[in-house]
């Protein structure tokens, strides 16, 4: 991103909500639950585990202690007097909120000094995570939602690391499924690379098919909320210019367009159901100066 425009007239200076702050409302919540027929629930998430991939350096492994067991908590309580045998378990959790299927807040990523909103780095990174532009800011998103399956494109069940998915690819999709954007949406691709996840988590973070950044550009000017992928970036790695431009994806996305990214999520069974237009229920956690959290987006049909 060698000529980026930061521009932040749309919803002014300060905003820390974006497009899921300003294109959400009562009529896409409700137009989206009445898409509802079944009422069966499909889960888009992965289990977060010991061994689930992480990028390092910047990102750390999940990692889950016992801090507590039933079986010492008991003796604990009997020696305050306690007759009943009550045991606890309690545990702690360390990790980097970007391991497992996760948002990333607008927050997360710079163009240089500047973050979304005409925020900058310095007013809004503190010692003890982001004081402007935390993942507590997103809202509950309850919206139409639309998975793309693209992982056949090159004739192969998954498109290969480094071959970008342009915004060509995504109108042909629109097109084939008769699917006109919307203000509002969540847009899923499915790459295939999910396969990956568990699996070869070697292969999985050593590159991925994706998003170029035109591609980002044609979702964002039709007023997405949201962009999700089966891999760990949205977009490609390595991408087309790399290593002159990186990541040119989240900075469009998150810091000029103010739209989230949803990464690490299970499309293999929506995808092979054919099932392209639903309702998305997604409710990040309020993790208060967080760059991104952990979440469960289900398809409800």
């Amino acid at each position: 991103m060698t000529n980026c425009l930061h521009n932040h007239s749309r919803w002014g200076e300060g905003d820390q909500t974006g497009a899921a702050g300003h294109l959400l409302n009562q009529k896409t919540t409700l137009s989206a639950l009445g898409k509802i027929q079944s009422g069966e629930i499909i889960d888009l998430s992965h289990t977060i585990e010991m061994g689930a991939p992480f990028m390092p350096p910047n990102q750390t492994p999940y990692i889950i202690s016992s801090s507590a067991t039933a079986k010492n908590s008991m003796k604990i309580r009997e020696k305050m007097g306690a007759k009943n045998k009550v045991g606890a378990n309690l545990e702690r959790i360390e990790m980097t909120t970007h391991v497992g299927t996760h948002i990333d807040s607008l927050g997360h990523f710079s163009i240089g000094e500047h973050l979304y909103g005409g925020h900058t780095i310095e007013e809004s990174v503190g010692d003890w995570g982001l004081l402007q532009l935390g993942v507590e800011n997103i809202p509950p998103i309850i919206t139409r939602g639309l998975c793309l399956d693209l992982s056949r494109l090159d004739g192969a069940d998954c498109l290969e690391a480094g071959r970008p998915i342009t915004s060509d690819d995504l109108k042909r999709a629109y097109d084939d499924h008769n699917i006109t954007p919307q203000k509002g949406d969540v847009v899923l691709i499915n790459t295939g690379w999910g396969k990956h996840f568990m699996h070869d988590n070697a292969k999985y973070i050593s590159g991925e098919p994706g998003l170029n950044e035109q591609a980002a550009i044609w979702l964002t000017q039709n007023d997405v909320v949201a962009i999700g992928a089966d891999n760990m970036a949205v977009e490609v790695l390595p991408g087309t210019n790399h290593p002159e431009v990186m990541m040119p994806v989240h900075q469009h996305c998150l810091a000029e367009a103010g739209v989230h990214l949803i990464e690490n999520l299970a499309l293999s069974e929506i995808s092979e159901r054919s099932i392209n237009e639903f309702c998305l229920i997604m409710l990040p956690v309020k993790l208060k100066g967080a760059t991104g959290c952990p979440v469960r987006p289900v398809a409800v049909i």
